[in-house]
């Protein structure tokens, strides 16, 4: 059974990091360096997204020598949907505190 609980902080941050180019491949460290997070935060985060279905996962296919393969990773459409579902989420979250901090201007002399 898979729980269905909103992404982390640190799990958004990666999500909008892919977000940034959806069609792109990337590697690990690159999205470490991107987003400052340090790979034994983002590499389960990577994990529970690919498992969930929002990342699609592959190896490199091209490697240079001396160097190992490197796992690439990429948004989904159904990750681009949950990303598209959490952006609208925090958008009324942020509407609903404006509306809520917006000082009352009725009655007052």
């Amino acid at each position: 059974m898979q729980r269905n609980r909103l992404p982390s902080e640190q799990t958004k941050t990666v999500l909008l990091a892919l977000a940034e180019d959806p069609t792109a491949w990337r590697h690990g460290y690159e999205l470490c360096q991107q987003t400052g997070l340090k790979a034994g935060s983002l590499y389960p985060i990577l994990i529970r997204l690919a498992d969930r279905g929002w990342l699609e996962t592959k190896w490199e296919e091209e490697i240079p020598v001396g160097r190992p393969p490197r796992h690439l990773y990429r948004l989904t459409e159904v990750g681009l949907e949950q990303l598209n579902e959490i952006a609208a989420e925090k958008m009324e979250v942020a509407k609903a505190k404006r509306v809520r901090l917006r000082p009352q201007t009725e009655g007052a002399s």
